[in-house]
């Protein structure tokens, strides 16, 4: 395997796959019309692995996201039958992505302040590598000459990180969706008695 194939493939890995199981719920929700969900993936995960460069994203998951859509769409656009509620969902997501509402702007920055807090309790030299390869996108071979490390230390790092961040918020939400926290799985507030 050339060795810009097994960066993809890294890439792939590490920025691309801990979301599927997100887009897929999404497909499922917005894209019942399109088909298989397993078809709509792995034409992604084809489109993705195609790219003659990565070095453009600058967002991963709403790349996949956003690819994935693509693809749904080019779906339901060869059925050429479309149910009349497809069509209203697909305006919907066009504007939705156009315009966010004031309530996804909120959450929005609710959940940016909640990862920057799990990013700073992140360890110092983790947290450093994390920064500088997630946020300011600096290459691995630069933060490891940076910080006369090895670029595997930095990789480890970065990984490390991600999973130290989701693990957290998974824990977070898990906790949240506790019987007695007043909030309900659907993310609603309950009324408490």
């Amino acid at each position: 395997m050339s060795e810009g194939r097994a960066r993809m493939v890294a890439w792939l890995g590490r920025e691309i796959l801990p979301h599927e199981a997100s887009v897929r719920a999404w497909l499922r929700r917005s894209f019942a019309a399109a088909g298989d969900v397993d078809d709509i993936i792995q034409e992604t995960y084809c489109r993705l692995a195609a790219l003659a460069s990565i070095e453009h994203i600058t967002e991963p998951r709403g790349y996949f996201f956003q690819a994935a859509r693509s693809v749904a769409l080019e779906q339901i656009r060869r059925a050429r039958v479309v149910r009349i509620e497809t069509v209203s969902e697909i305006e919907a997501l066009d504007l939705a992505l156009e315009d966010p509402s004031a309530e996804r702007i909120v959450s929005g920055r609710r959940e940016l302040e909640r990862v920057r807090g799990l990013i700073a309790a992140l360890p110092d030299r983790c947290r450093r590598i994390f920064e500088l390869r997630k946020i300011e996108g600096v290459s691995q071979r630069e933060i490891a000459r940076r910080l006369g490390v090895t670029e595997h230390v930095v990789e480890n790092e970065a990984v490390r990180g991600l999973r130290a961040i989701l693990a957290a918020m998974s824990e977070q939400d898990a906790r949240s969706r506790a019987p007695g926290t007043g909030e309900r799985t659907d993310g609603r507030t309950r009324k408490r008695r």
